[in-house]
């Protein structure tokens, strides 16, 4: 008898977390939309009972918003908590592209959002995101001695080309440069380069060296190579 109870406890699954709801319905809108976030669908993905997804959550809503939360969590502060180690700031604007087109190109969430931006759920997560991204890329455009119109300027820029190489690379792959042999990464590279570079659009002609930035007088050496998630 003793036996068999340790057999049922150690044959018993962990009790699922909201996590693992949330994980389970960024899942499912990266492979059919929001419309894709289903109750019943999602327990028997999760090997598991409609009980428990309302032992978490008191709606599909607040499910959604709770993915929503955390893609904006892994996506976003993540990785800018990841780049945020490198102390120059032209190797984390490569870094952070690396990051962010690596993670969009391989995942089709991001580009399942924004085919739904329509919902209001995703319309708000969506700006949110959005805000704090643009505001970080200005932040690192400031960093290399642009005023601040400018690199806010840039930041914006630097985003739709990410939001840019997202939707080609789900949507007509073919378009963009080959990874083989380091092409999309010396294409990429050019392309931040020249927004790093300050010719195009600037008024004030004093060097870049002569601007106050929390990490002048570093190296700035080489970019760093692209790196590929698995």
């Amino acid at each position: 008898m003793v036996m068999a109870q340790r057999q049922q406890r150690q044959d018993r699954k962990p009790r699922l977390t909201a996590q693992d709801w949330a994980d389970a319905a960024l899942t499912a809108i990266g492979e059919g939309g929001i419309a894709a976030v289903a109750v019943e669908p999602l327990a028997a993905r999760l090997g598991t009972t409609k009980g428990s997804f309302y032992w978490h959550f008191a709606n599909r809503d607040a499910l959604i918003e709770a993915a929503l939360e955390r893609w904006a969590q892994i996506n976003t502060e993540g990785i800018i908590s990841e780049v945020e180690a490198e102390p120059d700031p032209r190797k984390r604007i490569h870094l952070l592209f690396a990051e962010a087109i690596t993670s969009a190109t391989a995942n089709p969430l991001e580009v399942a959002l924004l085919a739904t931006a329509t919902q209001p759920q995703v319309a708000a997560a969506l700006r949110r995101v959005t805000e704090r991204r643009v505001a970080y890329l200005a932040q690192l455009f400031a960093d290399l001695g642009f005023p601040e119109p400018e690199a806010r300027r840039r930041g914006l820029l630097a985003y739709t080309v990410y939001l840019g190489h997202a939707q080609l690379g789900h949507a007509v792959p073919s378009m963009l440069p080959p990874e083989e042999g380091g092409v999309f990464r010396e294409y990429l590279n050019e392309a931040l380069e020249v927004l790093m570079t300050r010719c195009w659009g600037m008024t004030d002609t004093a060097p870049l060296e002569t601007r106050p930035s929390r990490d002048r007088g570093r190296d700035s050496g080489p970019a760093p190579p692209l790196r590929r998630h698995r």
